[in-house]
């Protein structure tokens, strides 16, 4: 009886080493990359937390923004209002609330009557031109305050709506808050009560298609 052994074949051993040594080496990157990718995972998760926070705190101070600047309008209306509508029992009421996540603030315009009663609405559609074209004024400044904006002012005939009879009224309740605020107020009008209230006063003629201004009147500051 003949046992044959066959010589192994170095060459088929070498091989399947080389095979075996690479597919090791493929799984210890593919450990590497995950253990990396993990981390990235980790690091990214930690990252959307803190964001999230963040966004969260900016609602917050644009929500707190808001609500301030509300009760800023509402007190400066309410004065504006019941400087130039002496006859008026006029105030401004900022109605605050939450709509769809965000906070929504709605000025309204309130007029209590003699008998107690009292009516609230949109200076437009309850209250007419003159209440509107003052309150848009208004809030203008509250803008330019609250931003931090150049303090300046600028009307051109923008006042054309309210009653002759109120116009002093809001000539002398601007130039109050120029003083009070440091705002400078630059009204373009063909109206002479305005010019009386103003600390200077300027004529513009057109000569020549070239502007020239010349001063009407220059009132010093007490």
């Amino acid at each position: 009886m003949e046992v044959l052994i066959q010589a192994p074949n170095l060459t088929s051993l070498d091989s399947l080493a080389m095979d075996v040594a690479r597919v090791v080496s493929l799984r210890d990157a593919a450990t590497r990359r995950l253990v990396e990718v993990e981390a990235q995972i980790l690091q990214l998760e930690g990252e959307e937390s803190l964001l999230n926070r963040v966004a969260d705190l900016f609602r917050l101070l644009i929500d707190q923004e808001v609500i301030d600047n509300a009760k800023t309008a509402q007190d400066l209306l309410t004065e504006g209002l019941q400087a130039v509508f002496d006859d008026l029992d006029l105030s401004v009421r900022a109605e605050v609330e939450v709509k769809g996540g965000k906070v929504s603030v709605d000025l309204l315009t309130v007029q209590r009557q003699a008998d107690g009663t009292t009516t609230e609405g949109s200076p437009t559609e309850a209250y007419g031109g003159s209440v509107a074209t003052v309150q848009s004024v208004l809030l203008r400044i509250v803008v330019l305050s609250r931003r931090g904006l150049r303090p300046l002012l600028l009307l051109d005939e923008s006042l054309g709506a309210v009653a002759e009879h109120y116009v002093p009224r809001v000539g002398l309740f601007l130039s109050l808050l120029s003083d009070r605020m440091g705002l400078d107020v630059l009204v373009v009008s063909h109206n002479p009560v305005l010019v009386e209230a103003a600390n200077q006063a300027y004529r513009i003629r057109n000569q020549g298609g070239v502007a020239s201004f010349s001063p009407i009147r220059t009132r010093r500051k007490a």
